[in-house]
């Protein structure tokens, strides 16, 4: 019931005239030649307001004008032609060039970047179309007496205030709009303390430029200086934070120039307010060109993350259909076996006196080998247990211990935090990395210790194997049997593909050669979650 009235497009309208009009009021009291925010004012409404609402903001601002040239001709007298010359608001004059520049380049390109070229651009034209009304104005005035109008110190002063007056209102504007774009009341609080821009420019760049004020205001002969070197903030705040910190700099040390002032028409501060207008121009160029670049790059890191999370979750695939097929192999050994069994009863009814020890060994063999196959693809204790009873009692701990092979694992840390995903990594990198020494066949000891942890808010394994050879050992193991059982649990890339694995998970593998043999050394990082992967 509280937004019914605001709902009605009339009323909306009506309440946008008169607040912009109290605003148009307000700012002219403080508008010089040479620093005019009133049309920084004008070019922000007509970039943020609907085509609708622009007859309202027009109604708004000769609502504003009409007393303020009424009392102009009761004291100064610039005649009944000025008057309704001055009724005319700047807004009518600058709304043809800010509707072609909306429709041909729009200056607010998305959410959070602008662009920052069409809006320079803009604003330089509004200054000279600016200047040529206000020109335009001092034709039709009823000059005092004796005054002379020098037109060409006139127009110089009126571009740089009109084109100044647009960069310290307009880009901190476009900035703010874009902060609290859809944010409720209660909101605003958060997003600028959140906001690391904001907090930059108060606490560092606001104290900064009061200093160069107060040094200013106490000493006459660095007041130039002081004046010029408010350039030094739009600088540092642009290449910190983009054109975002250039638009807040910009306006802080426009008015902190002019804060400066001695004089309304002092030339040094107008030579400083040149150069801190150039300055402004360039940040922001350069501030939205490092935004751009900003953006790309994180474009870019997002597109690895969404390629790796892709492959992270085919690799995951990939276990399931091993799993499944483990779970396949399993059914059938079962059904061998209850075939044999089968079979076997037939006979002996057929001839008690069979002799089925050779049938039953030859039966107890093919079901041994099923077995194993299915353990290699997926194994047992991993489906009971998990990974620390694979990696203690899986089908390489026992392969390795059977064909004399010592074999030593330690598992320390929150291994249980660790997704599923990363548990069989760690699992398969383990036995591609074994099976590689193995093939070797220079080691007679294993030691496998797992470390897991978590830090920057992302889960971490790190896998330390180590392969010893005692000369005296190794020549006392079964190859022969160790690598078939082996090799049947591997995918036979070796260390290339035991790399690839690792980078998959953003990690990296190392070998380091130690006394009696070499360690490998497994960095992986927990999966991150992506919506749509």
């Amino acid at each position: 019931m509280l937004d019914a009235p605001w709902a009605n497009p009339w009323f909306r309208r009506m309440g946008i005239a008169v607040s912009y009009g109290l605003l148009i009021y307000l700012v002219r009291q403080v508008s010089i030649t040479h620093f005019l925010l009133l049309t920084g004012v004008h070019l922000t409404v007509l970039l943020l307001t609907r085509y609708r609402d622009w007859p309202a903001l027009v109604i708004g601002e000769v609502a504003a004008l009409i007393p303020i040239t009424i009392e102009c001709l009761d004291q100064w007298g610039y005649g009944v032609p000025w008057g309704l010359f001055n009724i005319v608001p700047g807004i009518v004059v600058m709304a043809p060039v800010v509707w072609l520049v909306r429709e041909r380049w729009p200056i607010m390109t998305s959410r959070h970047t602008l662009n920052m070229g069409s809006l320079l651009g803009c604003a330089l034209v509004l200054s000279f179309v600016m200047t040529g009304y206000n020109i335009a104005s001092m034709t039709v005035m009823n000059l005092p007496a004796g005054y002379v109008a020098h037109y060409d110190k006139l127009c110089v002063e009126w571009v740089l205030g009109n084109y100044l007056g647009i960069l310290a209102v307009t880009p901190v504007a476009l900035f703010a709009h874009q902060l609290f774009n859809g944010a409720r009341l209660r909101e605003v609080g958060v997003r600028l303390l959140d906001n690391r821009t904001v907090l930059d420019s108060i606490f560092l760049v606001i104290p900064t430029l009061l200093l160069l004020v107060w040094i200013g205001l106490e000493s006459a002969r660095v007041r130039q200086i002081a004046q010029v070197a408010m350039f030094l903030p739009i600088v540092w705040l642009a290449m910190r934070h983009g054109w975002q910190g250039a638009a807040i700099g910009g306006t802080a040390s426009s008015l902190a120039v002019v804060a400066l002032m001695p004089a309304t028409y002092d030339q040094q501060t107008m030579q400083a307010e040149a150069i801190v207008a150039f300055a402004i121009s360039s940040m922001l160029l350069l501030g939205a060109r490092i935004g751009a670049l900003h953006q790309h790059a994180e474009q870019e890191r997002m597109d690895v993350r969404m390629a790796l999370a892709l492959a992270q979750r085919n690799v995951h695939i990939g276990e399931m259909q091993l799993r499944t097929t483990s779970l396949a192999l399993e059914q059938i050994r079962e059904t061998v076996q209850a075939s044999f069994s089968m079979m076997m009863s037939r006979l002996r009814h057929l001839q008690p006196t069979i002799e089925d020890r050779s049938y039953h060994r030859q039966a107890l063999v093919a079901q041994d080998q099923l077995f194993r196959l299915a353990d290699s693809l997926y194994p047992v204790s991993w489906r009971e247990r998990g990974l620390p009873a694979a990696l203690r009692e899986g089908a390489i701990p026992r392969a390795l211990d059977e064909t004399g092979v010592g074999y030593w694992c330690d598992l320390r840390g929150p291994l249980s935090r660790l997704s599923q995903t990363l548990h069989l990594a760690i699992y398969r990198l383990v036995v591609e990395v074994v099976a590689d020494a193995c093939a070797k066949r220079n080691i007679s000891e294993v030691i496998v210790r797992v470390r897991c942890g978590e830090k920057g808010g992302r889960r971490w394994a790190l896998v330390s194997m180590i392969f010893r050879d005692t000369a005296s050992t190794s020549g006392n193991v079964r190859w022969d049997e160790l690598l078939p059982r082996v090799m049947r649990s591997t995918s036979g890339m070796g260390w290339a593909g035991i790399r690839d694995r690792a980078m998959t998970f953003e990690g990296d593998a190392r070998e380091h050669l130690i006394a009696n043999g070499r360690r490998v050394s497994l960095l992986l990082l927990d999966p991150i979650t992506i919506s749509g992967v």
